[in-house]
């Protein structure tokens, strides 16, 4: 945390906790009324749907705070589960010290709206992701964005696993939607790194 944000933080009532791997720092639905930083290791947010279905929606590393935008409003719960990854340090700054922090330094102001706004965009991206029916139209449209500027060739930011739990579904699934484009030769795949043999090809299937 920069200098300047710890003295002014210390200057409001706060507090420092520290959680163990697995342990839920925060469940969907549950009022939000002091913003979680997080200060070492980092958190997973996550949904379960009405089928028992587990869907991360993200990971959340240190130095970065948990939901800002759900910290004001009328509705103010979390639409998210908060599960520690790792061991995590965090700090809880409550709402009204969060706004004396804001009215103290107009830096943490416009950073604050700033934070919102991009959150709008990520949750505005991962609804339009979420509403491709099956793994395939996911994954297509999953290495279309990360092939942006027509790259052709690069490398996944995370494993089979991660990928299948961002995706909300098994890894088993997954790697055989992965066979899939393989054999339709739409692109080939060497561990992380990938190579598209097919723009258009992948394109379709969002058609």
């Amino acid at each position: 945390m920069p200098e300047e944000m710890e003295g002014l933080i210390s200057k409001h009532p706060h507090s420092i906790r520290s959680f163990v791997k697995g342990s839920v720092l925060a469940s969907r639905d549950e009022t939000y009324t002091s913003l979680m930083v997080v200060l070492e290791g980092s958190v997973k947010g996550e949904m379960v749907d009405h089928s028992g279905r587990v869907v991360k929606i993200e990971d959340i590393a240190a130095p970065r705070p948990i939901a800002p935008a759900f910290l004001f409003g009328q509705n103010n719960k979390l639409p998210v589960d908060v599960v520690a990854n790792d061991v995590v340090k965090v700090a809880i700054i409550p709402r009204a010290s969060m706004i004396g922090i804001m009215q103290a330094s107009s830096q943490v102001l416009t950073n604050y709206l700033d934070m919102m706004s991009n959150r709008a965009t990520f949750l505005s991206n991962k609804l339009y992701f979420l509403s491709f029916r099956s793994i395939k139209e996911k994954l297509a449209h999953y290495l279309l964005d990360l092939s942006k500027g027509n790259l052709r060739t690069f490398s996944l930011p995370m494993g089979q696993q991660e990928l299948a739990d961002y995706f909300g579904v098994t890894r088993s699934s997954l790697a055989r939607v992965f066979a899939e484009l393989e054999k339709e030769e739409l692109v080939t795949f060497d561990r992380r790194k990938v190579t598209i043999v097919s723009r258009d090809g992948l394109t379709k299937l969002l058609k």
